[in-house]
């Protein structure tokens, strides 16, 4: 907002700093000032006020009593004298009614008589310019001069131009617009009201829209001898919401929208009327017309000495705490040693609390004061959360191998449940469900993530997701219990709320060296890296036996699944969805997943993980392929090779499985790389030969096992 230099000078006693200084003054105690410009003989300061200041500070006189706080100086108000005409009275010429007080807390007029409407003088119509404003005649600059002073809006209408039954008292009534109703506003512009609009209206039509802008019907003009001057407060949500309708700003709706104090109308409209009288030559008939129902009184706040210091962190004087609120114009008395009571000048909006004084204190006292000290604290880490720590180490680890997390609700439907084959007495349904999709809570992950893959096969041939969720199944469980001295049982219902760890590999057209068991090891790779990353032990995989009821409809591919186990812990399941369930779901890929029960994995994972140096000798590697009958388990051939190779075996890796008609017999031809090396020595090609001849013997100790050479 644009103040002018010398206008605020006007109310200080003592010689301003210069408007440069000035500036940072009240960059360092009130608000910011984005710009100093000199125009003429003046300087322009446009200070950032902000919106909980507005109600006292959108005007010269506002400023002016932050600066004389800031620069310990004493304010120099004019005493603005009326002479009231006692032969006119100005409740006989106007009356005022409110139809809604809420709309209107306050409404205030006076009546000047023989005013003789002209240029204003020199003097004012220089500081309107530099505000921004642009001079009309002394009547209207008069009411923009006094709201830039004092922060209060007026509007002056022309008696004479009022519609009215009787001669007078002519009415002013405050209301809310008719549908239908239209006004012209001083600038010639017309708007179409409705029943969001205040409006001041006289007996038949609306001449002004409330707190916004006045009608060109009872506008002032050269011709005018009679003022009706208006000085309201106006609720600033109705002003905002007429704003906003017409799309309307204005310097007088702007203020209203921030709010105003009530008893401010009282003092502008008596120094309006004292400039009229002055400047214009009017009368000023006896008597305020003032509608002020609910008159608003100063508040009082008690505040603690010792609390100043708890909130400011530094020890101020009672002595200077009470300069700081007399220069601020809060009144101050002291009930005990270290409690004062402090009467708040009803223009100050924004106070309404201790919390409030004590920044008033803080900021003109000076913050640059308060040394920066480091609090005395304990600084104590937060209690370890294990749940969350095991579950962002498998997330991240599934990530670095390149899967994508997904979020899926929840829930399964119906046509999910025949899908998968669920039996009602397992599922947890949903009363009151939102929507048929949600009508069961889910039992496994592995539905929503197929139905993930379905939708993304459209557009990627190759998919690596995996989530990690909550699943829910209903448990029945026999309860034993005394009725009337004799043995019961009972059957309760309970929901198990379980966390799972889901994956899978979909691939739409496995390449030409790929078959589908390469995925199944590749998610097997995966499973033992996480594992081992989780510092797990013990895990081998068992065969896959469904019960008769899981064979009806079965989620796997019976012959290529097996149980993830850890020593003798059943964790979860890892193998080839069932053919059977993506045709259902009308899912043309190959899927592996892996479905493990978090909850244990956690409980077996341990941080601690044996150290072992890289041996800095050599490795060696030989291949060895081994044609075996098809129902042998890679399993068996590795515990083979790793029994046979001893402590020289550092790893074997299975890379190759091969199945084909050629082969006789319907085997299936293993192939093997095997890493030979020592922690201690370089093998020579003696220890690696004879080695390796034991795991060839070993192999071949089954008859029914070939080794290819």
């Amino acid at each position: 907002m644009i103040f002018s230099y010398n206008w605020l000078q006007d109310y200080i006693k003592e010689k301003l700093p210069k408007p440069e200084k000035l500036a940072e003054l009240l960059a360092e105690h009130f608000f910011g000032v984005e710009e100093v410009k000199k125009i003429g003989d003046d300087f322009v300061l446009d200070i950032d006020v902000k919106p909980n200041r507005a109600g006292d500070c959108f005007s010269h006189f506002g400023i002016a009593r932050e600066i004389a706080a800031i620069v310990n100086c004493k304010l120099q108000i004019e005493d603005w004298k009326l002479k009231e005409d006692k032969n006119l009275k100005a409740k006989n010429f106007v009356k005022v009614e409110v139809k809604d007080k809420i709309a209107c807390p306050r409404y205030t007029a006076r009546v000047i008589t023989d005013v003789k409407v002209g240029p204003s003088p020199k003097w004012m119509q220089d500081r309107l310019r530099v505000c921004g404003l642009q001079s009309i005649s002394n009547i209207v600059d008069i009411t923009n001069y006094v709201m830039l002073e004092t922060g209060q809006p007026l509007h002056a209408f022309d008696f004479e131009k009022l519609k009215s039954y009787k001669l007078k008292p002519k009415k002013l009534i405050i209301r809310f617009a008719r549908k239908g109703e239209k006004i012209i506003t001083l600038d010639d512009k017309k708007f179409d009201l409705d029943e969001n609009i205040l409006v001041i209206a006289d007996e038949r039509n609306p001449i002004a829209i409330a707190g916004i802008k006045g009608g060109k019907g009872p506008g002032i003009d050269n011709g005018t001898k009679l003022v009706v001057l208006e000085s309201a407060n106006f609720n600033s949500k109705v002003i905002r919401k007429g704003s906003k309708t017409l799309n309307l700003k204005t310097d007088a709706s702007w203020r209203f929208e921030h709010g105003i104090d009530p008893n401010l109308t009282e003092i502008a409209i008596n120094r309006a009327s004292q400039l009229i009288q002055e400047l214009a030559g009017g009368k000023i008939a006896q008597g305020l017309v003032d509608f002020y129902p609910s008159k608003i009184k100063p508040k009082k706040i008690y505040l603690e000495i010792d609390k100043v210091e708890r909130l400011l962190g530094l020890k101020i004087p009672k002595k200077e705490i009470i300069k700081v609120l007399k220069s601020l114009e809060f009144k101050v008395r002291s009930l005990q040693p270290k409690i004062l009571e402090v009467e708040i000048p009803t223009l100050r909006l924004d106070v309404s609390n201790p919390e409030d004084l004590i920044e008033e204190i803080g900021r003109i006292y000076g913050y640059e004061k308060i040394v920066s000290i480091l609090p005395k604290a304990l600084i104590i880490p937060p209690e370890r959360n294990l749940e969350i720590f095991w579950q962002e180490l498998a997330k991240d680890t599934l990530k670095e191998n390149g899967f994508s997390e997904v979020y899926n609700y929840s829930f399964i439907n119906k046509e999910m449940q025949d899908n998968f084959g669920y039996q009602d007495k397992e599922l947890v349904e949903v009363e009151n469900c939102i929507s048929s999709q949600y009508q069961y809570l889910s039992p496994c992950l592995i539905p929503r993530l197929l139905e993930n893959t379905q939708k993304n096969l459209r557009y990627f041939d190759d998919i690596r997701i995996f989530e990690l969720g909550k699943t829910f199944k209903e448990q029945t469980r026999l309860r034993t219990r005394l009725r009337q001295d004799k043995e019961a049982e009972s059957r309760e219902q309970r929901v198990i709320e379980n966390r799972n760890l889901t994956g899978l590999i979909a691939t739409k057209a496995p390449k030409v060296a790929k078959s589908v068991d390469d995925s199944f090891y590749e998610l097997k790779g995966v499973l033992d890296f996480l594992l081992e990353k989780m510092g797990v032990s013990g895990v081998w995989y068992d065969e896959y036996q469904p019960t008769p009821e899981q064979s009806k409809i079965s989620i796997w591919n019976i012959g290529k699944c097996a149980e993830i186990k850890i020593d003798n812990q059943e964790i979860g399941f890892l193998g080839e969805i069932s053919q059977k369930v993506l045709e259902k779901l009308e899912v043309k890929a190959k899927i592996m997943a892996f479905d493990i029960d978090f909850e244990k994995l956690e409980q077996l994972a341990s941080e601690e993980h044996e150290f072992k140096p890289i041996s800095p000798y050599p490795a060696a590697i030989r291949d060895v392929a081994v044609l075996v009958p098809a129902n042998v388990k890679v399993v068996e051939a590795l515990n083979t090779i790793e029994r046979a190779g001893g402590e020289l075996v550092r790893d074997v890796d299975l890379f190759d499985i091969y199945e084909g008609d050629e082969l006789p017999g319907g085997k299936k031809n293993l192939a093997f790389h095997i890493i030979y090396q020592a922690e201690d020595r370089t093998l020579t090609a003696k220890e690696i030969d004879n080695a390796h001849k034991k795991i060839v013997k070993a192999l071949e100790e089954n008859l029914e096992w070939e080794v290819r050479k």
